[in-house]
């Protein structure tokens, strides 16, 4: 499967599974962690259509650690958005090709990719609609994704077009 067709798939009903096993149930806040390719892959799927702006990305340099501060769309309970955070550790480097630089501009998470490179290291890609992406250098894969806020009820959900982006 290609990038871009990873970019472009809706969550897959063995996706949406597997978010709702590693969730603990709908009621329940997701908290995932990822220390290989498929466990990011499940975190992937769960923040499918994730809405950020570029403020909303932390590097710490000197701590070697990324912050990602989003909504992101409930797939696994039905339709609702809440607040969450995402969380990369052992960063070596951080570089974006094609997101806005105004710091409030809307950006939309389609997808996340691990490319491995010298074991455990390797690059997490962060595709977004419209065609920009983020690269993490990692010295080894250590994410962390957790719900930081009560759900509300979404009043539309993301859609996907077959083989058309947007």
């Amino acid at each position: 499967m290609s990038t871009e067709d990873l970019a472009n798939a809706p969550v897959t009903a063995e996706e949406g599974e597997a978010i709702r096993k590693a969730s603990g149930g709908s009621s329940a806040p997701l908290r995932l962690l990822a220390e290989d390719g498929e466990d990011l892959a499940i975190i992937s799927a769960a923040l499918q259509d994730a809405i950020l702006r570029p403020a909303d990305i932390v590097w710490e340099k000197g701590a070697r650690r990324l912050t990602i501060e989003l909504s992101r769309f409930c797939w696994e309970c039905g339709g609702t958005w809440v607040r969450a955070a995402m969380q990369f550790g052992d960063v070596e480097a951080v570089k974006s090709r094609g997101l806005p630089r105004l710091p409030d501009a809307p950006l939309e998470l389609l997808a996340i990719h691990f490319v491995e490179g010298e074991p455990p290291g390797g690059k997490v890609i962060l595709m977004f609609a419209g065609g920009g992406d983020l690269r993490i250098d990692v010295e080894c894969l250590d994410a962390v994704v957790a719900d930081l806020s009560e759900r509300w009820q979404a009043r539309i959900a993301p859609t996907h077009l077959d083989g058309e982006t947007a």
